[in-house]
């Protein structure tokens, strides 16, 4: 069976096969279609031939015929479920030909052909790196972002994350209801045009943002046309679903009628961007994502509960850590200088932190920074203790 429609596993059979194993072998290949898979015994050798598979009905399968737990059967099981390239189709595992759809011929000639991110060329980014001076590496500092930005050298963070404060309608600090869209935009865009320069050649700028519906201000769409228009490459969007269904169908539009009707979202967005080029190169053993993650994030909607714990910190718009924890494990690699410029109460610093990451985190309000001093502390103390 050299046939590339399939893998193959084999292992030898030290001791004969009992009646247990030799009707589990033949129940999986009578519940298997064979050409998903199938089992086969030959001069005292099993062999496993796999296309796709569904684990659990494997394992449901062996377990139904009462055999030892050191079966060989068990063994062909775990070699299988350790294989690390495959596909998800249908609650199936596949592992043959299941990135068949990605080979493109000639794909990088047709790219330059179609000018692959034309909108990005001609920039004029260095791609000479800098040190993150030490006495900002890990620290929670309180200051306006656009000022404190221009102490930083260019090229010298890896990436950004962060959730662009509301000043509208929010019990935030220091906010200015009375400022109009306009300004709130040039302050933003001026920060991020810092953010944009301290950023290293090939780092990430990652932003959450939930358009303003009721307000009618697709703040998505403008904040990812500034960054396009500075020359920045879009590298995707992430849905973040919250399943919140809690919004009022009347609280604004029309009921029952086509004259306005407010449509309802239960996500928000995460808009990624790179500076100069779409690789980020790092060393493989500061790679901390897994097989599993990796398959299961690099999939563009996130269904993630939302943050619970306002009240608790006092801050109106906290996304929760689990966000974080997806962004910096698929986007950075251990060791890198993680920065938020709007760090509220310091969610981006205490999942860098606890992933390997340094950080900076900035903010505002003192009352924010120093709630997020102490998030950081007593997960230093929580880590050690369970490092005891």
């Amino acid at each position: 069976m050299g046939s590339t429609k399939y893998i193959e596993l084999k292992m030898n059979i030290e001791n004969q096969l009992d009646n247990n194993e030799i009707e589990a072998i033949s129940l999986c290949n009578q519940i298997f279609p064979k050409n998903d898979f199938y089992f086969k015994v030959e001069d005292n050798v099993l062999y496993a031939y796999i296309k796709q598979l569904d684990l659990e009905k494997l394992l449901s399968c062996i377990a139904k015929s009462d055999i030892d737990s050191n079966s060989i059967l068990y063994s062909i099981y775990e070699n299988i479920n350790n294989i690390g390239s495959y596909g998800i189709k249908g609650g199936k595992r596949v592992f043959v030909d299941f990135n068949k759809e990605r080979k493109v011929a000639n794909r990088k000639s047709k790219e330059e052909e179609r000018n692959k991110f034309f909108y990005a060329r001609n920039n004029e980014f260095s791609k000479t790196n800098n040190v993150l001076p030490e006495k900002f590496n890990n620290q929670i500092i309180c200051a306006d972002s656009e000022e404190f930005l221009k102490l930083l050298p260019d090229n010298c963070i890896d990436l950004i994350f962060t959730s662009p404060p509301y000043n509208f309608g929010l019990d935030y600090e220091n906010s200015d209801d009375s400022n109009h869209w306009e300004r709130y935009f040039d302050k933003l865009f001026r920060i991020f045009k810092e953010c944009i320069r301290v950023l290293k050649y090939s780092g990430r700028i990652i932003v959450n943002v939930q358009p303003l519906f009721s307000d009618y201000i697709p703040s998505h769409h403008i904040i990812s046309n500034f960054f396009i228009q500075n020359k920045m490459i879009w590298k995707g969007e992430i849905l973040w679903e919250k399943n919140n269904y809690n919004c009022k169908y009347t609280a604004w539009g029309s009921w029952k009628s086509p004259s306005s009707p407010y449509l309802k979202y239960t996500w928000e967005f995460i808009e990624i961007f790179c500076k100069g080029d779409l690789t980020k190169r790092g060393d493989k053993e500061n790679i901390d994502i897994t097989a599993d993650e990796f398959k299961q994030w690099v999939v563009a909607k996130w269904s993630i509960a939302p943050e619970r714990r306002m009240k608790e910190y006092s801050h109106p718009a906290m996304f929760p850590e689990q966000l974080v924890e997806r962004v910096l494990k698929l986007f950075s690699f251990k060791g890198d200088i993680i920065f938020d410029p709007f760090n509220g109460v310091g969610t981006t610093t205490v999942v860098a932190y606890k992933l390997g990451r340094n950080y900076v985190g900035l903010d505002i309000s003192e009352e924010y920074c120093q709630k997020a001093k102490e998030r950081v502390a007593n997960t230093l103390i929580n880590m050690s203790l369970f490092d005891l």
